[in-house]
């Protein structure tokens, strides 16, 4: 059954007092396509493409790095240091140029005494003098990974950084990312703004599909102000179909994660930015009602996702997970609406409506591909 804002552990969430992320955080990080290979010239690029290419517009807003930003040790004073050699201007300088195209920049640490790449301190012990440092740079956005931590649980490590940043001075989105190891979905909302559900996502149908469903059982947590995170958006980076690209993006969306974009934002081609584009389908992300969509049927391989929108809408996905082209059907008992319910059901991938349906909806859906559709009752 679809979860509705009205169940017991939606209205008793206790949001970190930030005021952010009241619908999913859009924007692009530096992991999936580059790794470690980032510099402030790439950066300056791709918020020159965010705007060129339309993704402002849509909403991706944030400008992300992630890993291997600074210098192996930190400054006489303790202070965390660009890299000299790929951030020569500093990251101050950086996020004014990225705050001068309307957008907002993000930054990477690690709760623990080294990032994950080994190239840069963590801020375990530094989170104070951290987060201070990332509020006078102008940085808006805090992913906080969980590497080299010392075996300390992560319910005690995320929440002095979230703290820290709070007394920062200035409001920073706090994207946590243990990884799942301990359930953050039961206590991150009061501690940040977003939370990984699950290890890092790769390239590939077995991964994004793993995620989807590693990030689907913890859908009644999810609301304005803190969201499950199934990690970053793998579209355009070549691993994947188009028609698999076009179901990661749908039930990223549906999910309401974050929708981050991982691939070389200047240089995106084929069906990439469309498929990034479809502002039907942002729209149902950033849907101000805030409820996590799920898996609601599964005919073996064939599945329906559903989640309530809105004005009475609900959105569908249809979702073919199966070899071989099939017809998949989503009844109204199933995706929450009342089985007299007639609907003109909009086609957000074919940008058509078909009017007046009532009780279910049918669909031949291509293998690996999905069809989204919102419901709106009549």
């Amino acid at each position: 059954m679809v979860k509705s804002p009205g169940t017991e552990d939606y209205t008793r969430r206790s949001l970190l007092a930030n005021g952010l992320g009241l619908t999913p955080p859009m924007g692009w990080n530096s992991w999936n396509h580059f790794r470690c290979n980032l510099d402030e010239k790439l950066i300056r690029e791709t918020a020159d493409a965010t705007l060129s290419k339309g993704l402002a517009a849509l909403g991706y807003k944030y400008i992300n790095l992630d890993d291997c930003w600074a210098e192996l040790n930190r400054d006489s004073q303790g202070n965390l240091v660009p890299k000299g050699s790929t951030f020569p201007s500093g990251i101050k300088a950086l996020a004014d140029y990225v705050h001068s195209k309307g957008l907002k920049l993000g930054i990477y640490s690690d709760a623990g005494t080294q990032t994950c790449s080994k190239t840069m301190p963590g801020s375990l012990g530094h989170e104070e003098q951290d987060a201070k440092t990332f509020a006078s740079w102008g940085v808006d956005y805090l992913k906080y990974d969980n590497c080299n931590n010392n075996n300390i649980s992560p319910k005690e490590r995320y929440p002095i950084m979230s703290k820290a940043l709070l007394n920062s001075g200035r409001s920073i989105f706090f994207s946590l990312c243990e990884w799942g190891e301990e359930d953050p979905a039961t206590w991150a909302k009061e501690v940040g703004n977003s939370w990984r559900k699950t290890g890092d996502i790769d390239d590939s149908w077995s991964s994004m599909t793993s995620r989807a469903d590693m990030n689907d059982k913890w859908a009644s947590y999810a609301g304005p102000g803190g969201w499950n995170d199934p990690d970053m958006l793998e579209v355009g980076n070549g691993g994947m179909t188009t028609t698999e690209y076009r179901s990661h993006f749908s039930i990223w969306a549906l999910a309401k994660a974050p929708l981050l974009i991982g691939c070389d934002k200047r240089s995106m081609d084929g069906a990439t930015p469309q498929l990034l584009s479809n502002a039907e389908v942002i729209a149902v992300n950033q849907d101000k009602l805030g409820v996590q969509g799920n898996k609601v049927k599964t005919y073996g391989d064939l599945e329906v996702w559903a989640g309530p929108l809105s004005g009475k809408r609900v959105a569908v996905a249809l979702w073919n997970r199966g070899s071989s082209t099939a017809t998949i059907t989503a009844y109204w008992s199933d995706v929450g609406l009342p089985s007299t319910a007639v609907v003109n059901a909009r086609d957000l991938w074919a940008h058509s409506t078909e009017k007046s349906v009532k009780g279910q909806i049918s669909a031949a859906v291509d293998a690996h591909d999905s069809k989204m559709y919102v419901l709106t009752p009549q």
